[in-house]
């Protein structure tokens, strides 16, 4: 036997405030997974990138030029394609990487004031393997982003990827800032 329907509706607001509420939370997850994926593609396309310096090039086509498989301004015009090619890539792969970059920093920055601390972690790990990529790349830039929103364990677990040259730059900036007795320690530590 069928049964009877219920009569009883749903408050419109409920309705509607559960929706929005199903947006937000899939369109974070959403953006995560873009941002997670576009990190990966850059990654991806460093790995299939070949770095070699300029010194490395000319030795190369000065030897083919020693031993007569080309010519002296052969070998001065290819090295200069050369160069120039890889500048371009470079360049595209640092526009890249601050294209990534930008929406972390912005969420950083916005986060850091309303949400705090949970912001800041769950920012941590993007911008951390985003400065290494472009350390790797050779770009320029502060050798730790967002670095005033960090937390002392945060700044000293991201020093240890830095050069020489990298940690003088932060004990600079920290001298200049917060003065934490804790990173500067482990900075003078890693420079010795």
């Amino acid at each position: 036997m069928p049964q009877p329907r219920s009569r009883t509706r749903k408050s419109p607001a409920k309705k509607s405030g559960a929706k929005r509420t199903t947006k937000r939370t899939t369109g974070g997850r959403a953006a995560s997974a873009r941002s997670d994926k576009s990190v990966q593609a850059f990654s991806d396309a460093l790995d299939r990138s070949v770095t070699l310096s300029r010194d490395r090039i000319q030795e190369v086509v000065d030897d083919a030029v020693k031993r007569g498989r080309m010519t002296r301004g052969d070998a001065n015009e290819l090295v200069s394609n050369l160069v120039s090619r890889g500048r371009k890539q470079t360049e595209d792969l640092l526009k890249d990487l601050e294209r990534l970059l930008e929406p972390a920093r912005r969420r950083a920055a916005a986060s850091a004031g309303r949400v705090g601390r949970a912001a800041r972690d769950a920012a941590d790990r993007p911008l951390a393997e985003a400065d290494r990529l472009r350390r790797r790349a050779g770009g320029p830039g502060a050798p730790i982003s967002a670095y005033d929103q960090l937390t002392a364990s945060q700044v000293k677990s991201r020093l240890g990827g830095l050069t020489k040259a990298q940690l003088r730059k932060v004990r600079t900036q920290e001298k200049r800032g917060k003065a934490r007795k804790s990173i500067l320690a482990d900075i003078e530590t890693r420079l010795k």
